[in-house]
């Protein structure tokens, strides 16, 4: 007497690296007639539509105690131990799954998308195997989402090979964007911006509100230069959906771009609203900011960010040059040396404290701050005016001539104002050392 079973497709959780999730539920196909099915096999796969995996766990393993080559047993298996958490045994079982009967599409696919899960470098020939397979049921999405697991598994490793494979999905599934945004994705990553431009149009063709394919599209725009494409692209897509935070975060980079920054001030501003918590949104807008001198506006920003991110020495000196453009000089100091003892070897970071030290006359740290930036190459000329300023407020006027001489010797006419000083110095204090 034949009895029916279901075969129950399992879809493991993340496809690749990259993100590519699929659906973790199970999918009921057709029913399937085998004759003298094991009645173990067919009261586990009724424990597994209600839930009850350890039950059906143990009558799979009686089941295969009685056949040990039983490949629906060993898939089903397979599934139930993903279910309860113990990948390694469930790749184990669909291993064996496969082993057994190694033309079966489902088992083939599942077993591929359990190992890219694991990182391990098997399942690249899973699921190619998969793509040469026929599913039991819903065959266009089954062989699609085959080659689309493939894609996105080599990538890297395989760039040309992945594009076939997207391509081959978006053939199987024409109204699925998914192929053409990560293939158009693949594209910008290479540079090939004209095929990814086709790509992001082909997603828009399928679905004209992607946010997704807008902002590869305005992407690409910029990388090529063609920042006029971009700009109505977002804008149509910022007034349609006025609550996407990405948007508004793509819209203002094109602006900037542009030179258009109180339009851009506007657009991160917006987008700080929406995620007032987004890093990548507070430091956009604090980089505008300071490039449009608007350093009050961007200090609240700067100590926003540093109070999620305090052991930053690049936001500790930002920061630092916010507090300076205010002429809030000891705050500006306090910063720079903060920057120092974050990054020590950061060169940038002594030029701007010994700025500073000297606004505060704080001569003996200027001296230290620039004798530090002279242990690194290219010591600025500006360097060697601090320090002759700062020996000469010490009346040290050896080594304020010495340092005096040196910046003239480096300025080259570049610092005019710093430069006329210097002579007029060297004029008061080289007579007192004859």
């Amino acid at each position: 007497m034949s009895k029916e079973m279901l075969l129950i497709i399992f879809t493991a959780g993340v496809l690749t690296a990259s993100a590519f999730a699929q659906d973790q539920t199970t999918v009921r196909h057709h029913k399937e007639r085998v004759d003298a099915q094991a009645p173990d096999i067919a009261q586990a796969e009724d424990a597994i539509q209600k839930g009850d995996f350890a039950g059906a766990e143990t009558l799979l393993n009686a089941a295969l105690a009685k056949d040990a080559n039983n490949y629906t047993a060993w898939f089903d298996l397979g599934f139930v131990l993903n279910r309860l958490g113990r990948s390694e045994e469930s790749i184990a079982a669909y291993r064996k799954s496969v082993a057994a009967k190694p033309d079966v599409f489902e088992s083939n696919l599942n077993l591929g998308l359990m190992l890219v899960r694991a990182n391990n470098p098997d399942a690249e020939q899973f699921l190619r195997a998969a793509t040469t397979l026929k599913p039991t049921a819903d065959i266009e999405e089954g062989q699609a989402r085959a080659w689309l697991a493939l894609a996105h598994l080599v990538e890297n490793s395989k760039p040309e090979d992945s594009l076939q494979a997207y391509s081959r999905a978006s053939e199987l599934t024409p109204k699925d964007p998914e192929p053409h945004l990560s293939a158009g994705l693949l594209h910008e990553r290479q540079k090939e911006f004209t095929a990814a431009e086709a790509e992001y149009k082909q997603v828009l063709a399928i679905d004209p509100h992607s946010t997704e394919a807008v902002i590869g599209l305005t992407n690409v725009y910029m990388k090529s230069g063609r920042l006029d494409a971009a700009e109505p692209l977002l804008r149509r897509l910022a007034t349609e959906r006025p609550d996407d935070t990405a948007i508004h975060l793509q819209l203002g980079r094109v602006l900037i771009a542009q030179g258009k920054k109180d339009d851009a001030i506007a657009e991160f501003q917006t987008a700080l609203k929406l995620a007032p918590a987004d890093s990548d949104a507070q430091r956009e807008i604090v980089d505008l900011y300071v490039s449009a001198g608007k350093n009050d506006l961007a200090e609240p920003i700067y100590r926003t960010l540093l109070s999620a991110h305090p052991k930053d020495a690049e936001l500790h000196r930002g920061l630092g040059q916010a507090l300076l453009r205010q002429k809030k000089f000891p705050e500006a100091q306090q910063e720079f040396m903060t920057a120092a003892k974050l990054k020590p070897d950061w060169p940038d970071i002594y030029a701007d404290l010994a700025f500073v030290a000297g606004e505060n006359k704080n001569y003996e740290l200027v001296i230290r701050a620039a004798d530090t930036r002279a242990k690194f190459k290219d010591m600025p000329p500006v360097c060697f005016f601090f320090r002759a300023s700062a020996y000469d407020h010490l009346r040290d006027y050896k080594q304020a001539s010495v340092n005096y001489h040196l910046f003239l010797d480096s300025a080259k006419g570049k610092y005019p104002d710093q430069e006329w000083q210097a002579r007029h110095r060297l004029i008061a204090i080289e007579p007192k050392h004859h």
